[in-house]
């Protein structure tokens, strides 16, 4: 089995990772592939905790998940000599997530997000213990870990277990030479397995890691789809002879929404310089857009005002700790509370999806139009000879497939709870699979997207020889490198796949060198 990432191992770029302190572009590049470092200042908080939980322990006083069973069996003391074993049994029976395995670039990301959680000095776990953590990470060793089996509190057991268990030797883990068991991965790279100290299993496995890794994979995939929707949405406003005095800058500072703002502002630098926009500035019967067009600054601007709200949320989560008990080396106290609930992500999560959700619900409406001549006034389904032909009719219908499966996907999670643990654990937040559906959903919406492009670079061939924007014409010459104008019906769906491709790569965001999207970071 090939590593799925494994050319970004071990190689440039690396950053430091600041627990506390990492801004939300240091966890979109460890999520595309760089190799975090953990600031070794962080050294002395670390050692005070552990030091801290060797003291408590030496007390002999029962303290929750140092000295006692866990959930609804703490109130069982636990003997000093059986410490250890109390620990490794954590990782195994709660190692019982089911599905198929994360994807690597997620589980890289909960691992980071882990070790700055752990490194901040209030979770008791030992310098090596994490620095074997680390290392897996920085020589990509990289857990198997379930997708299914978190409902978002008390943390995310089930995944954080499978990536505990490699730790001690249990399990499978992804390297670059392929898919190996647990011990023979560590050993590949020169590792070990560790024996868990007290307190150590429970604060590795606590947490809200995979809940936040998985969130903030669909925000940065769904910031790229934002920004390449608003590219093909103004070229299939060009395409539809569209106007752009919706875009004036007059119209949304009245609203005042950020958003709304900076999407009108990017929607009139794309469309600067169109020579098809100008053909039509006098004398055009129409008065008004459809709305797929008219309010792009408003539901794009919705959306991307939800993206960054959702990222404020991620970006504090990250940032933060969030297992239980949490270790005061100060005091040599271990006070339990509930950081492990992962309701923000959840409600995070929701948002995202929604803005998903909406992205490709406004794209599929403008194909929609495009590809119906009473809407765009142009050929039927954008073929030059409707009938004998049928053109874009059903990469239109195939984009509304994928939003309709969307909108079946974006009902809130944080709505839901269901009682675990014999009634300990009685509100759980669903954090876990309302942040992993969000990368399945931008797929969606990305498809959607590539078939905008492909549409809207269609309707504006039929405008020649007038040309569209600077911005837009390089948007079209990428597509024309893959995809030709469709003249006569082909086999569609590989140029369907090229387009897809080259929107989740990033590579029609590259296509206009210059250009200043709104962004979340």
């Amino acid at each position: 089995m090939t590593h799925p990432l494994s050319t970004q191992y071990m190689t440039p770029p690396f950053l430091k990772l600041i627990p506390g302190q990492v801004p939300l572009a240091d966890w979109c590049a460890i999520y595309r592939g760089a190799t975090p470092v953990l600031d070794t200042a962080c050294a002395t908080a670390i050692q005070a905790s552990a030091d801290s939980v060797a003291r408590i322990v030496a007390k002999g006083e029962p303290v929750y998940g140092i000295n006692t069973g866990f959930g609804k069996l703490a109130s069982v003391r636990i003997p000093a000599e059986d410490l250890e074993t109390l620990q490794r049994n954590i990782v195994l029976s709660h190692a019982a997530g089911v599905g198929d395995a994360t994807p690597v670039a997620i589980t890289r990301l909960m691992m980071a997000l882990k070790i700055a959680s752990l490194a901040q000095g209030a979770s008791g776990i030992r310098p090596a213990t994490l620095a074997l953590l680390e290392a897996m990470l920085t020589q990509g060793i990289i857990p198997v870990v379930p997708g299914q089996g978190s409902v978002g509190a008390s943390g995310d057991l089930a995944p954080l277990a499978h990536m505990t268990a490699v730790m001690i030797g249990v399990g499978d883990a992804d390297t670059p030479q392929g898919r190996m068991p647990a011990e023979q991965a560590l050993a590949s790279v020169g590792l070990a397995p560790v024996t868990l100290g007290p307190k150590e299993g429970l604060a590795l496995l606590n947490g809200t890691q995979f809940s936040t890794a998985n969130a903030l994979a669909g925000l940065f995939e769904a910031e790229r789809l934002f920004q390449s929707a608003l590219l093909t949405g103004a070229l299939a406003t060009d395409a539809a002879k569209g106007s752009d005095a919706p875009f004036d800058a007059r119209i949304h500072r009245l609203r005042k929404h950020r958003g709304q703002i900076a999407t009108a502002e990017a929607l009139r630098q794309l469309l600067s310089g169109s020579a098809i926009r100008a053909s039509h500035l006098q004398g055009d019967e129409r008065v008004q857009d459809p709305y797929c067009l008219r309010c792009q600054p408003q539901v794009m601007g919705a959306c991307f005002d939800v993206l960054h709200n959702a990222a404020q949320l991620l970006e504090t989560e990250a940032n933060g700790v969030s297992d239980n008990p949490l270790i005061f080396s100060d005091t040599d106290e271990s006070l339990s509370g509930g950081n492990f609930h992962a309701e923000p992500v959840a409600f995070a999560a929701d948002m995202i999806a929604m803005a998903i959700c909406e992205i490709g619900s406004l794209a599929e409406r403008r194909i929609a139009m495009l590809v119906d001549p009473a809407l765009s006034g142009l050929p039927a389904f954008l073929t030059p000879k409707p009938g004998l032909n049928s053109g874009f009719m059903i990469p239109q219908v195939t984009a509304a497939a994928l939003v309709s499966e969307n909108k079946q996907r974006a009902y809130p999670a944080s709505v839901d709870s269901i009682p675990t643990s014999a009634n300990q654990e009685d509100h759980v937040s669903m954090a876990a699979h309302g942040a992993r559906r969000l990368l399945p959903m931008a797929d969606n919406a990305m498809a959607v997207i590539g078939i905008e492009w492909m549409a809207a670079a269609q309707g504006c061939d039929f405008h020649a020889p007038l040309h569209t924007s600077a911005p837009l014409a390089s948007a079209m010459a990428l597509l024309r490198t893959r995809v030709a104008h469709l003249s006569d019906d082909r086999h569609i769906q590989p140029d369907m796949q090229a387009a897809i491709d080259m929107v989740k790569s990033g590579a029609l965001l590259q296509s206009g060198s210059g250009l200043d999207l709104p962004g979340l970071r």
